[in-house]
């Protein structure tokens, strides 16, 4: 019984943190991701400093353009705040780590019989949503950041058209949402 009750609120975490990467997440890159944008390399390199990768000089899908912009904020946020830039790492570190090392040890549990094999995949989905929801968790402060860099962007005007402003904008912030989930659950 209690690991019925566990595989059915792993389940609708995990649906709750899918479903709002999809809306937040794909929907906005489906609709502003291949807007064509172009750049002042002059002002992103003010703005970001050398070591911040630039997008390619011509023009360039906004979707590059927003994983560019939530690099160059997160590399901004390591100088600026070091200490809340580790916790970020470290969230990020355990997103990943923590499902397959679950699976590695559930694997280990049922081959000696230790645990049931229904149980050993509610356990396994149970870390697939606490990563999950650690990830949603945090998405939050990754996106005060980007919202930051998407300030100095608009201030500066590093895109030529508003339109190319939005569309950068609501990728960055679309790409943040698809790197809360762990890589066990992306491919949903």
């Amino acid at each position: 019984m209690a690991w019925r009750v566990l595989f059915i609120l792993s389940l609708v975490i995990v649906a709750i943190a899918v479903i709002a990467r999809a809306w937040f997440g794909k929907r906005p890159l489906a609709r502003h991701g291949t807007v064509s944008c172009r750049a002042d390399a002059a002002t992103w390199q003010a703005i970001f400093g050398e070591s911040a990768s630039l997008p390619p000089e011509g023009r360039i899908p906004a979707e590059v353009c927003g994983q560019a912009l939530r690099a160059a904020a997160l590399q901004r946020l390591k100088k600026e705040d070091p200490r809340a830039a580790a916790t970020h790492e470290g969230g990020r570190h355990f997103i990943m780590a923590v499902p397959p090392l679950t699976l590695v040890v559930v694997i280990f549990a049922v081959i000696v019989a230790k645990l049931p094999l229904f149980g050993g995949l509610a356990v396994i989905l149970a870390a697939s949503a606490l990563a999950a929801l650690t990830g949603v968790l945090s998405v939050g402060s990754e996106l005060r950041v980007v919202g930051a860099a998407v300030r100095d962007i608009r201030r500066r005007h590093v895109f030529a058209r508003s339109e190319e402003e939005a569309a950068v904008a609501a990728c960055a912030q679309a790409a943040v949402w698809m790197e809360a989930l762990p890589p066990i659950l992306r491919w949903i």
